[in-house]
């Protein structure tokens, strides 16, 4: 809750709470749009809201076409990230006697409609460096739809005034001050024929759109909270998108690997889309013996999907991030991350097509290789092979091959991570022990009720571990380490622990060897 001072309160749990079950299928979109704020996270609820936003669909930029396609096939929440390479905002000249005002505005790219008026309206003669101003976004140029503005009024060029211009437009979400100030204010824009304040400046025709994003762009800086950084403003993702920069390139080697351990630390998923060149189900294959990208926290999803292109009037094939994720997230409103796959609900809606035939022979074969093949509702295919993970066939991640496993991984020490992280308001930590422990083992016993662990017993679901005092991972005494184990897979009796650590400096998540900590 945002109160009217500005100052940010959040209602967290307490000892005599229930931990709250988080959402499961929360998507990030990272890519290139026609306009809308840069490196900013927004979340959006459709497709609309997406267009009055970023400005729709553009054929230079897929990521319009992904989030499309995620509403199309259910998904009902998107956060996303505009990421510019080289784009530049346009400016808008207001006149100052012999002099000019320029201002530039925030947002860059060509389709960054401003206008501007000025007048004096209730300004005393003597301030003769004072004046109102009021900026407006409009949908397109010389139109009169207005989309946002801003007043700003009694605003003055004097530098030790309390309304300087400079300062003031540091809050504006439109514009910011271009140059030097001018000597004297600008002047009023009037109507040349009424003499009434009617008449607007319009902003120049010098945006720039910029060039295709780079890895170099997607990746950003996690100090500036740019390209996939800016997701660090966002309290959960849990599905992470990044389409391809253009229609027949893929995002980079470099962009992936710096995603995957993003969502590794973030505890989200990064669906990865196959390179544009697999065109078949042996290209697929193929291509899968040289691939070297794997990451239990990442899933990919073949062929391409044949979508209508409302901009070209044709179906064009797209990468299927975006669809992908909206598939999980209409299973998701229906069952459990851990329910049975059922086929409807992980198949692209009505009006998507397959861009290649995939026979059960290669379904199998790449669902070897931790591959996932796409399917429509009318081709009564029943793959009797669950979903699965790009994740390595050796080591400790071999594990996680499932993705109900791991996706249900994720949701556990999410929920556990977020609802224990009152324990750091407490005077004595150590002392909520057993609190915490009551509060953990309740959300269990509710997980276990829902169906999570199958049919196994209780006790051989999960563990947790408490004890302040004995504790045999904690180090710091103003640290509040919990640990917690439990069975992922409903067919297998592995256990997967983790350490849940919370400190004043914030809380962290790591895996453990849950066979040295079960009791």
């Amino acid at each position: 809750m945002l109160s009217s001072l500005g100052i940010q309160v959040e209602e967290g749990l307490g000892p005599d709470q229930v931990i709250t079950p988080l959402r499961t299928a929360l998507t990030a979109f990272v890519g290139r749009t026609l306009r809308g704020p840069v490196n900013r996270p927004v979340t959006v609820t459709n497709f609309s809201q997406f267009q009055q936003v970023f400005g729709g669909l553009w054929q230079p930029g897929l990521l319009a076409y992904a989030v499309e396609q995620y509403f199309d096939n259910g998904g009902r929440e998107a956060i996303v990230v505009r990421v510019v390479n080289g784009a530049s905002a346009a400016t808008m000249t207001l006149v100052a006697g012999s002099e000019k005002l320029t201002l530039r505005a925030v947002r860059p790219g060509t389709r960054e409609f401003l206008r501007a008026s000025v007048d004096y309206d209730n300004i005393p003669l003597e301030n003769a460096l004072d004046f109102n101003l009021l900026v407006q976004r409009v949908r397109l140029q010389g139109t009169e739809q207005v989309e946002d503005q801003e007043s700003f009024q009694q605003v003055s060029l004097m530098p030790t005034a309390e309304r300087y211009l400079l300062k003031v437009l540091t809050e504006s979400e439109l514009v910011r001050v271009h140059g030097m100030l001018p000597s004297v204010r600008p002047d009023r824009t009037l109507d040349p024929n009424s003499g009434l304040a009617t008449r607007y400046a319009f902003s120049n025709s010098d945006g720039d759109d910029g060039a295709p994003l780079t890895d170099y762009d997607l990746i950003g800086s996690a100090l500036d909270k740019t390209g996939l950084f800016a997701l660090t403003q966002v309290e959960q993702f849990n599905l992470l998108c990044i389409p391809p920069p253009t229609r027949d390139t893929d995002v980079g080697p470099s962009a992936l690997l710096v995603a995957a351990r993003f969502c590794r630390e973030r505890r989200a998923m990064l669906i990865v889309d196959p390179p544009c060149a697999w065109a078949t189900a042996d290209d697929a294959l193929r291509g899968m013996r040289r691939w070297d990208f794997y990451d239990e926290n990442t899933l990919m999803h073949f062929p391409r999907i044949l979508a209508y292109d409302k901009l070209r009037a044709r179906f064009e094939a797209f990468a299927a991030c975006g669809a992908v994720a909206g598939m999980l997230a209409r299973a998701d409103a229906s069952e459990s991350v851990w329910s049975p796959v059922k086929i409807e609900e992980v198949a692209l809606r009505p009006g998507f097509r397959l861009s290649c035939l995939v026979t059960e022979e290669a379904r199998g074969k790449l669902a070897a290789r931790g591959v996932n093949t796409l399917q429509v509702v009318r081709a009564g295919v029943k793959n009797g092979v669950p979903p699965r993970t790009l994740t390595p066939n050796t080591g400790y991640s071999s594990e996680w091959k499932s993705l109900a496993a791991r996706r249900l991984a994720l949701y556990i020490v999410n929920c556990l991570e977020h609802g224990t992280r009152w324990v750091v308001l407490a005077p004595q930590p150590a002392k909520v022990a057993a609190a915490v422990e009551l509060q953990v083992r309740a959300f269990f016993v509710e997980l276990y009720a829902a169906g999570a662990f199958g049919k196994r017993h209780l006790e051989d679901a999960y563990f947790v571990n408490c004890d302040q005092d004995n504790h045999p991972l904690r180090a710091d005494p103003h640290e509040f380490q919990l640990l917690i184990g439990f069975t992922a897979e409903r067919a297998s009796d592995e256990f997967h622990g983790f350490r849940i650590t919370h400190s004043p400096a914030g809380s962290k998540v790591s895996a453990v060897n849950a066979s040295l900590y079960r009791s």
